[in-house]
């Protein structure tokens, strides 16, 4: 999705990311919190930035191709 100036910067809602959805979430200034208008979550930037390390977690082989021999390792 593109950056739509929307706030400082634009984070992915991690709620909505577990559940493959890519939608972005807008700033409060007055709040000095994210929000996301499709799922409700609300969250710090550091709490925003926790939840989407552990998305980054899930999909951190997505590139990465494996052969036999990496299979033999698991």
């Amino acid at each position: 999705m593109a950056q739509a100036g929307k706030g400082r910067l634009n984070y992915r809602c991690p709620s909505c990311f577990m559940r493959d959805l890519d939608i972005d979430m807008f700033y409060d200034p007055d709040k000095k919190e994210y929000y996301c208008i499709r799922c409700q979550y609300t969250g710090t930037e550091r709490d925003v930035l926790e939840k989407n390390q552990m998305a980054r977690f899930r999909y951190r082989f997505l590139t990465k191709r494996f052969g036999m021999d990496e299979f033999e390792k698991f």
